[in-house]
């Protein structure tokens, strides 16, 4: 039976996160939110599809617009004809005739996009009776190679290139895919370390996520430079040597700037700095990976990808060889298919994945990434995690799972997208409960 998508209904929900200072770090004091996307179809049994991009509060109004803007180059699509030609689906969303001018491939519309497609994909999976990452880990190499734009990325991958990566990721799938359902996937938590935290909190913060059995833990950095140091020394003393320690700048630096304050930083044993300067500046973080490289004899990396904007960026980030870490968020750039192209990349250039999450629902959209890349794409754990933040999930219809600082595997058709809808009408901005 061919499935047709029939409307799409759009929330703007937002959550008062910014009180108490959940989510603070060098540069942002936000209210975690979600442009919410469900993609209504003439299905008998009322399937929809849920797909959303996250935002920091004010402005989320501004890509509920931008879906909307967009939504008619999805209604009266057919799931089929979607699936048969998606690269020219993908196209009419990134590369709209007028709106590409407000990006382009990039921003609000870009983060548009995204929830479009990936609502498209959730509804892909709902159909096919899987989670997303085993959808696309069972998929055929070819087919899912169909579904990569290579425009502008085929000097650093090709679409043969691409088949034999991922042909190369069908040998020991079952094995891989058998040590995850025992173990689950690693992972790291961030919710010790918000910049807006009191000492007293991060020192309690970290020593109960350490008996909860994390061993990797991130911490925000950028405010000045002797409160990082105190902050640092504070989750180093209660996670032990042996532990990872990572900080993220969230881009507040300039480039000395960064090098200088690594500098002190390095004495805690960083195992890497994430977003270190402008997410935009591709030499300018080749310029301190190689610094950071030399402070810390080699154990230090540059981590980013949480705000590149598309897979151009990310191109040139690997050819310049400014990381050693990729952070690919699922709602910043266009969808699952982009980041697939990003993932292929990674995998060509010998750059571990670990997905930026947090937020509203990027910790349910990134499990499924992470899961896929190393089955099919990247076939290692070796430097691989999937961020963990410990907020939000229960306003999730299938939230993540996770023990002893892993995830655990979904389960339930789909993406893990879907909100529940007494969550959007209690947070839905500005007349909801909350709100009003």
């Amino acid at each position: 039976m061919t499935v047709t998508i029939t409307g799409v209904d759009v929330h703007d929900v937002r959550f008062p996160t910014a009180a108490a200072g959940d989510g603070s770090d060098a540069i942002n004091r936000g209210d975690y939110s979600a442009t919410y996307v469900e993609l209504r179809t003439d299905a008998p049994d009322g399937v929809f599809g849920a797909g959303f991009t996250f935002t920091n509060g004010r402005g989320n109004e501004l890509t509920c617009a931008a879906v909307r803007a967009l939504a008619h180059h999805v209604v009266g699509r057919s799931v089929d004809g979607i699936a048969a030609e998606p690269v020219a689906f993908w196209r009419s969303l990134s590369a709209d005739v007028q709106l590409r001018w407000l990006g382009p491939e990039k921003g609000v519309i870009h983060m548009a996009t995204g929830a479009l497609v990936n609502a498209v994909w959730d509804l892909r999976a709902k159909l096919a009776g899987k989670p997303l990452w085993r959808l696309l880990a069972e998929m055929p190499s070819e087919e899912l190679v169909r579904n990569v734009d290579f425009h502008h990325i085929v000097d650093a991958i090709n679409p043969a290139e691409a088949v034999a990566i991922l042909d190369k990721g069908q040998v020991g799938l079952a094995d891989r895919l058998a040590e995850l359902e025992r173990d689950g996937f690693p992972s790291y938590t961030t919710s010790v370390g918000w910049l807006g935290y009191p000492d007293d909190k991060v020192r309690a913060l970290t020593r109960e996520a350490y008996a909860q059995g994390w061993r990797a833990m991130k911490m925000k950095v950028g405010g000045p430079v002797d409160d990082d140091v105190r902050r640092a020394r504070i989750i180093r003393e209660e996670i032990g040597p042996d532990a990872l320690l990572m900080m993220d700048a969230n881009q507040v630096w300039d480039v000395d700037e960064a090098i200088a304050n690594m500098a002190r930083l390095v004495e805690f044993d960083p195992y890497w700095i994430e977003e270190p300067t402008h997410a935009d500046d591709v030499l300018g973080h080749a310029r301190i990976a190689e610094a950071v490289t030399g402070l810390s004899g080699g154990r230090c990396r540059v981590a980013t990808g949480e705000v590149a904007a598309n897979r151009v960026i990310f191109k040139q980030l690997m050819q310049a060889e400014a990381i050693r870490v990729c952070q690919i968020d699922a709602c910043r750039i266009g969808g699952v298919n982009e980041v697939l192209s990003v993932m292929l990349m990674a995998a060509k250039f010998g750059v571990p994945i670990c997905p930026h999450a947090g937020g509203v629902g990027l910790c349910e959209y990134v499990q499924h990434l992470a899961i896929f890349d190393y089955l099919r794409v990247g076939t290692s754990l070796d430097g691989r995690m999937v961020e963990y933040v410990d907020h939000l999930h229960e306003h999730f219809v299938d939230p993540v799972r996770t023990r002893e600082g892993r995830y655990l595997l979904p389960e339930n058709p789909g993406y893990s997208a879907t909100m529940k809808p007494d969550s959007i009408a209690e947070y839905s901005f500005p007349d909801g409960p909350v709100w009003a």
